[in-house]
């Protein structure tokens, strides 16, 4: 008759696994900054710092006064600002590489339907992340600082401060960014089971005032870039909509195929 284990010989046998996957974690971690570091080095020698944040307040120089500049209140802002700027970009232009390593972590883990569903969603997602920074950038910025200077008292000079335009930026970026993740929150909210396709058709009319709402709060007062935020939203509600029932059909799990009945002999 065998002796019964003890359960510090029950816990060797999942040491190693733990341990595994704490190193190659930690190996994905490395390369994902690795990957950040070559973009930052390669940003800082073209165009450089401070050739990215001029591209970066292209936009509102653009609509100032003639010869007028941004200014800087803190002593040490015209270096820490430009830094900070290439830091953002880098991260922006790694991003592909970094979700890649999130990737190959969790993917062994996942079955095929779930494999399925989350490479496409990691690049869905990271497109329309940069679709909805370039949409504010090429077009919000123009049609926000036109606006604002046609309404501003011609008594006003203008003379923004660099950091406080970097904090509007990133607020700008990160509120388009995540507006336009909108059909990838869908398709993981359906797959998930919390609502269904016939859910969020029926809630279209409440979203719609959902996402005036939201763009009231995190866009400037201002009637342009809400608009600019909402009716993106609306848009990419219906592409959601449409992306988690294609979704759904191509990534279910072979048991949840509905089970037919047998009658019993």
């Amino acid at each position: 008759m065998s002796d019964p284990k003890s359960p510090s010989d029950e816990l060797e046998g999942s040491e190693q696994p733990f341990v595994s996957h704490l190193i190659e974690l930690r190996d994905r971690l490395i390369k994902a900054f690795a990957a950040m570091a070559v973009a930052f080095i390669a940003l800082a020698i073209y165009p450089s710092p401070s050739g990215l944040y001029d591209l970066l307040a292209m936009p509102l120089v653009q609509h100032l006064p003639q010869g007028t500049t941004l200014i800087a209140t803190n002593p040490i802002s015209p270096f820490m600002v430009p830094i900070k700027v290439t830091m953002l970009a880098a991260f922006m232009l790694a991003l592909p590489a970094v979700l890649y390593q999130i990737w190959a972590f969790v993917a062994p883990g996942l079955y095929g339907h779930e494999k399925r569903l989350v490479a496409p969603l990691i690049v869905s997602s990271t497109l329309l992340f940069y679709l909805g920074v370039a949409f504010c950038y090429f077009f919000v910025f123009g049609k926000v600082f036109t606006f604002i200077q046609e309404f501003a008292p011609k008594s006003i000079t203008a003379a923004p401060d660099i950091e406080a335009y970097l904090s509007f930026v990133l607020n700008m970026f990160l509120a388009f960014g995540a507006a336009f993740e909108v059909p990838v929150a869908l398709v993981i909210l359906v797959r998930m089971g919390m609502v269904t396709v016939d859910k969020l058709k029926a809630f279209r009319s409440y979203f719609i005032v959902v996402a005036f709402v939201i763009a009231a709060i995190v866009t400037p007062p201002d009637v342009v870039s809400q608009l600019a935020l909402a009716i993106p939203m609306c848009l990419l509600y219906e592409v959601g909509i449409w992306a988690a029932q294609a979704f759904v059909k191509h990534t279910r799990a072979p048991d949840d195929q509905p089970e037919s009945t047998s009658a019993g002999g």
